[in-house]
């Protein structure tokens, strides 16, 4: 079986032999891509023509990388419960301490994440990114991107060679959360789920995706804005009337404790125990990335085992504080390339500054004394992987380019599930940067007769 550099380079030499063609089904593509569900806030997903390619070699890296992540995060989350020293590293507010601490409801600490990383296809070495949990999104992104790629000349071609393979997101989380759901007590067979945010925020064609499947399932299901949820008489409601059984939360922490009181009913209905919560808040241990700076911190290291440690330091970018004495400012203002400055929690990429998107040091300079304040982080800047691809949007006149990605790894209760890839023309990915989505795909031999 060939690797990913081999497959890359004969999608390349299949579109240089037969551009116009290529060119062609890439406007049924992108024509494809227009006209689907693939929008957020009226905003549709831009792609490129070559998709991304993995081998069985990288699934079975992503799913080492996982079980060894996600042994951390439950070490990390137990010594947070029972040390009260160790809690304070993370200054989280009164209020989402005193939900951490609950007794959970069900085993699993994170039910569900996307774990963005910065993946060397050659040297199959990753450095992580961004450990994204309860608001986890893009399931419906990939698989709209995976049925306008079958429409291009580009995959055709493969699949006449190889087996192509893609990952199933919706069914199988359902089928997740409501596992999970019946370790709770007095579960219900056939539980009222309602799927949760603040509207404004929300993904609606996801979510109704993700409603029908719950539907299929044998579980009714309604998307609720969580401002309007009503908590009376022990059970919490939504405008359908129901008493809700089971909460999927795609609402992330940072907004639940911002809008602390606009959401009172909702937080009544948790502190009571009148819903089971997927996921609970124990979620924003791992999501807030003050966690990065706090693996590699004296207290975690001792708790972890000599393969964890080394995991640590070769996976997880150094990361300080913007207020900590030991700030490395003067290598931060000579060296800016090295370094990216990130809020502790945000989503969406908000507020995220790279050296190397700045044309000089004065510049840079300013941007950090900016932001040497309560809230945000400095990191090691991570060079995203380049390869190639080529962009029909304008037709078949066109060269290929360069493209920096990012590797988002869907994980439901502790176990890999898919992948979610995004590229930019420039070396950061993020929504702020015109990222472009790309369509994943698993190459493997085809089965022989």
């Amino acid at each position: 079986m060939p690797g990913l550099l081999e497959l890359n380079q004969t999608y390349c030499e299949s579109i240089t032999k037969e551009k116009t063609l290529h060119a062609v089904s890439a406007l049924e593509e992108i024509a494809y891509m227009n006209s689907s569900t693939a929008k957020y806030h009226g905003r549709c997903v831009s792609t490129l023509y070559i998709p991304k390619i993995f081998t069985e070699e990288d699934i079975a890296n992503f799913k080492q990388l996982i079980k060894v992540l996600y042994g951390i995060f439950d070490k990390v989350i137990a010594q947070y419960r029972k040390d009260s020293v160790y809690r304070s590293l993370f200054a989280f507010p009164k209020e989402l301490e005193d939900f951490i601490l609950r007794t959970p409801q069900y085993r699993s600490n994170i039910p569900i994440a996307r774990i963005d990383i910065f993946y060397n296809e050659e040297t199959k070495d990753f450095k992580f990114c961004e450990f994204n949990t309860d608001g986890s999104s893009a399931m419906n992104e990939d698989r709209e991107l995976n049925h306008a790629l079958k429409l291009t000349l580009g995959y055709q071609k493969l699949a006449q060679s190889y087996q192509i393979q893609t990952l199933e997101l919706f069914d199988s989380w359902v089928e997740t959360s409501l596992r999970i759901y019946q370790e709770t007590n007095d579960a219900k067979e056939h539980p009222y789920v309602a799927i949760v945010d603040f509207m404004e925020s929300a993904t609606n064609n996801e979510f109704e995706i993700f409603a029908d499947c719950y539907r299929s399932h044998g579980a009714e299901c309604e998307i609720c804005e969580i401002r309007e949820l009503k908590f009376q008489n022990g059970k919490l409601y939504g405008k359908g009337g129901r008493p809700i059984d089971m909460i999927y939360r795609r609402a992330v922490t940072s907004d639940v404790i911002k809008y602390y009181e606009e959401v009172a009913d909702f937080i009544a209905a948790v502190k009571a125990r009148a819903v089971c919560l997927i996921g609970d808040f124990t979620t924003q241990i791992a999501h807030n990335k003050v966690l990065y700076q706090i693996l590699h911190h004296p207290m975690t290291q001792e708790f972890l085992s000599e393969e964890e440690r080394a995991y640590v330091k070769a996976h997880v970018p150094y990361t300080a504080l913007m207020t900590a004495d030991y700030l490395p400012y003067d290598k931060m203002i000579a060296n800016k390339d090295n370094y990216i400055i990130k809020p502790l929690d945000s989503y969406g990429s908000k507020g995220v500054f790279a050296g190397v998107e700045f044309e000089n040091t004065d510049e840079w300079k300013k941007m950090v004394d900016t932001h040497r304040k309560e809230g945000y982080l400095v990191q090691e800047f991570c060079m995203p992987y380049q390869t190639k691809n080529i962009d029909f949007s304008k037709g078949a006149d066109t060269d290929f380019i360069d493209v920096s990605n990012l590797t988002g790894l869907f994980v439901y209760d502790g176990e890999f599930q898919g992948i979610y890839s995004r590229v930019s023309r420039g070396k950061i990915i993020s929504t702020q940067y015109s990222e472009i989505a790309l369509p994943s795909i698993i190459v493997k031999e085809k089965d022989k007769k």
